[in-house]
């Protein structure tokens, strides 16, 4: 081995000593896809990015999760509970969430199309800037009241209410 090997080999070591604690702390998104997690309880616990894709999340307790960035997508969430969940940036795409409890819910930001909100409490959620189509915010426009306690927006000003 030349001694030019022989430095390039040693950089090559210093510099995985010094960068293998920092990809140590890297770790991969939790993923619940297509998983069957009906009554599960998750309430509390930080969850960002997650994936709960075509999930079956039936009377699931998010109660006060971080679900930042999660992803939803496709999944059937009839009667769970989301109450002052943070779901800012999360995919709730084609999400039945019949019955759902959203009171007090950070939704900003949040991707919402084709998402079923029949008799879904939206008591104190907060909206702002989520995608939703007109439909939806006229059947949440029709339910909507209070205000969130996180951020301080009024539900009807932050689905645009008239």
């Amino acid at each position: 081995m030349s001694w030019r090997q022989g430095l390039a080999l040693l950089l090559g070591i210093i510099v995985w000593c010094v960068a293998a604690p920092a990809l140590a702390d890297w770790t991969h998104p939790l993923s619940f896809s297509n998983a069957e997690l009906g009554r599960h309880d998750f309430s509390g616990q930080t969850l960002q990015a997650a994936e709960f894709s075509n999930a079956n999340l039936e009377l699931a307790n998010f109660a006060g999760a971080d679900l930042r960035g999660a992803v939803f997508s496709a999944s059937v969430m009839t009667r769970a509970n989301l109450h002052g969940a943070d779901l800012t940036n999360a995919m709730v795409d084609q999400v039945n969430l019949t019955r759902a409890d959203l009171s007090d819910a950070v939704l900003t930001e949040a991707l919402l199309l084709r998402a079923i909100f029949t008799d879904v409490n939206i008591k104190n959620a907060d909206f702002t800037d989520a995608i939703l189509d007109r439909a939806q915010i006229r059947e949440l426009c029709e339910k909507a009241s209070g205000v969130n306690s996180k951020t301080g927006v009024e539900t009807r000003d932050s689905l645009g209410c008239r």
